[in-house]
């Protein structure tokens, strides 16, 4: 599962939904529901987020991936330093994203 901006809402809305049907999740430049990251704490997540971002705060992103820390997981996060909204060619353009979500699996 993967989405940017809006999509990246809905990532981390749908991990709060049915994490039972997601492998792995890379929201970019969203944000979700800090209540709700207990529910998805296991499902291996990938966020990233541009430092200068004025559409949607860094500070969504962190604030999920503080959340899913205190809940007991292990969610990775890059943020990219000086780059604004437009942050998902660095994502999407990248194999080693690729690589990373193939190689989670679903039990």
């Amino acid at each position: 599962l993967a989405g940017h901006s809006m999509g990246g809402y809905g990532t981390w809305d749908l991990l709060g939904r049915a994490p039972q049907k997601i492998a792995a999740a890379v929201p970019i430049c969203g944000g979700g529901d800090p209540a709700l990251a207990a529910r998805f704490k296991d499902v291996p997540l990938f966020a990233f987020h541009g430092d200068k971002d004025s559409e949607v705060p860094v500070a969504a992103t962190r604030d999920m991936i503080a959340a899913l820390k205190r809940a007991g997981g292990h969610p990775k996060a890059t943020y990219f330093p000086g780059v604004d909204h437009v942050s998902w060619p660095l994502v999407y353009d990248d194999p080693a994203v690729y690589r990373w979500m193939f190689a989670q699996k679903k039990n």
